[in-house]
């Protein structure tokens, strides 16, 4: 199986939350949390250096090797919250639209505070995230 840089850790996860510089991403960090926990029934980990993920699963690339990711997170960036989602959001007009104001990836969205966005449009994609 191959390496990425993100991988699963064993830290703590309330720790890394507590530790967040910024007083609106550790808050919204919290509540994303919560909420995540609440969808997922599951307990989360830390990927890499910052990303608070939850499930994981396996996937073959191109090139055939195998690698490990998770299923949803979220990473409380200095800037704007990440959300990791495992689907296409290009292809979501319609749940974005309803959002409130954030920026998209592919898989990623970035909202500046949780308080600015339609809560249940973002459960709602969170909720879609699900590939185990």
């Amino acid at each position: 199986m191959g390496t990425l840089a993100n991988v699963e850790t064993d830290r703590d996860v309330n720790e890394f939350i507590e530790n967040v510089p910024n007083k609106t991403r550790r808050e919204d960090a919290k509540k994303l949390l919560q909420i995540i926990k609440e969808i997922k029934g599951i307990e989360p980990k830390i990927w890499g250096q910052g990303i608070v993920a939850f499930g994981k699963y396996k996937y073959q690339r191109k090139n055939g090797k195998e690698f490990e990711w998770f299923n949803a997170g979220f990473s409380p960036a200095k800037a704007h919250m990440t959300l990791y989602v495992m689907f296409n959001l290009k292809e979501e007009k319609a749940l974005l639209d309803r959002l409130g104001p954030h920026r998209a990836g592919s898989g990623c969205l970035y909202i500046k505070k949780l308080e600015d966005v339609n809560m249940d449009v973002l459960k709602e994609m969170i909720q879609k995230s699900n590939r185990w």
